[in-house]
């Protein structure tokens, strides 16, 4: 066997493969054991007369074209490996020279792992941010926990900031309905800017039985680019004031809050929970930025084929959370975002090749410094996860599945090598 290499792109090569009489002779006998499993021949039971004796019952072409297929599939590995590339999926075959018995010809062109080259990945200019936690947020927790144990009573007079009401309202955009615009005995607190500007203040001073119309303007940066900035009108009942009595933030509801005897201690365990919430949040952030720093300094071509596959897994995941919540595809979860389908699909490819990327990336890291975890790990991890969805039987046999250990055992590496990358840029 012979074979000459060619370099398509980064991440695509095409090998071209000869084989000689030798070759096809090896192939030949295999295809001819075989085929005789399945022909019958007189004065032998089925599959058992001998392959000289069987050849003359196999047609030509059956044989020829059996003994060209096991020449390639026992061929085009090894051709791979003689120049150390290694396929992504099974290459493209095209046979463009067949001589039964002489030689044969094939060029077989495959994506692969493509080489990646690291840049200085002890040196990356990220830092991790500080933890600082503001006297707003452990109010605005303490507001939280006070109106848990609020005094809510219906009251007949006009409504005012601090008062929860109960209304119905249709949001309507050019005279129609837009989706998500409309609600039925919601429950809102007047003042909590869980609405756009305007229709919490628009609320105030109406009486229960008060029917209205708001007519506001969404903000120019609205998450939904088909309201962001237009203008609306919120046709509105309102149906009842509740006169909220929250508790002072003191003693007696440090109380009611937990093991506290007083509220400085009460605040004291907000804090140290929030400063615990931002130092795991500033960590992932961290392992965030140092990859997208070590894909910036490093030369990683992206595989066409690994980019479609996670365009894939993006779509998907999309897909679910939007049934989750009743929208019934893809399509309609775009368009509900006021973007064409087109301009979604190219962000999506965007994201989905920074993915690949980061991936190769940490591949290579893992390799090149040897990070890898012990069998024991691995079997820990996995019974760790199986007392997790003990109560999931087909979870459970999923775990068997070496396939699923091997994905195990390559998240633990991944993380591990994160931890490295942290490590050696503090």
């Amino acid at each position: 066997m012979k074979t000459k290499f060619k370099k398509i792109s980064d991440s695509r090569v095409e090998i071209t493969v000869t084989l000689e009489a030798k070759d096809l002779k090896e192939a030949e006998e295999k295809a001819l054991k075989k085929l005789a499993q399945e022909v019958r021949v007189e004065g032998f039971r089925k599959g058992k007369a001998p392959a000289d004796v069987a050849k003359k019952f196999i047609p030509e072409n059956d044989l020829n074209a059996e003994t060209i297929d096991i020449a390639i599939r026992s061929s085009v590995v090894p051709a791979f490996r003689e120049h150390e590339k290694m396929p992504l999926v099974a290459p493209n075959i095209n046979v463009t020279k067949y001589v039964p018995g002489e030689s044969a010809e094939y060029t077989a062109v495959a994506d692969i792992v493509p080489e990646v080259k690291l840049g200085d990945y002890k040196n990356l200019k990220v830092k991790k941010e500080k933890v600082a936690v503001k006297e707003e947020q452990i109010t605005e927790i303490l507001n939280n926990l006070a109106n848990s144990f609020a005094e809510k009573k219906a009251i007949k007079r006009a409504a005012k900031l601090t008062d929860e009401v109960v209304i119905d309202f249709v949001g309507k955009k050019d005279g129609e309905p837009f989706n998500g615009g409309s609600a039925k005995d919601y429950k809102l607190t007047l003042g909590s800017k869980a609405f756009i500007p305007g229709f919490e203040e628009g609320i105030v001073g109406h009486e229960p039985g008060d029917k209205f119309d708001l007519n506001l303007t969404f903000p120019k940066d609205y998450g939904v680019k088909d309201l962001a900035g237009a203008k609306v009108v919120f046709e509105t009942l309102l149906k009842q004031v509740n006169e909220v009595k929250k508790p002072a933030f003191d003693d007696e509801l440090a109380k009611k809050c937990g093991p506290f005897k007083t509220i400085k201690e009460l605040k004291d365990d907000i804090k140290k929970n929030l400063e615990l919430q931002d130092e795991h949040r500033l960590e992932e952030k961290l392992k965030d930025d140092l990859i997208a720093e070590l894909v910036k300094v490093s030369k990683i071509p992206a595989p066409d084929i690994l980019i479609e596959d996670q365009l894939k897994i993006i779509k998907d995941d999309i897909s679910r959370n939007a049934a989750s919540r009743g929208i019934a595809s893809l399509e309609e979860f775009v368009k509900m975002s006021g973007e064409t389908m087109e301009n979604w699909e190219k962000e999506a490819r965007k994201v989905a090749e920074t993915r690949v990327k980061a991936s190769l990336a940490l591949q290579e890291l893992s390799l090149k410094e040897k990070i890898t975890v012990k069998d024991e790990d691995v079997a820990a991890k996995l019974a760790e996860l199986k007392d997790v969805y003990k109560n999931s039987p087909e979870a459970v046999k999923s775990l068997k599945d070496p396939n699923v250990k091997m994905d195990i055992k390559n998240r633990m590496i991944i993380e591990k090598t994160l931890d490295y990358l942290v490590k050696v840029n503090k």
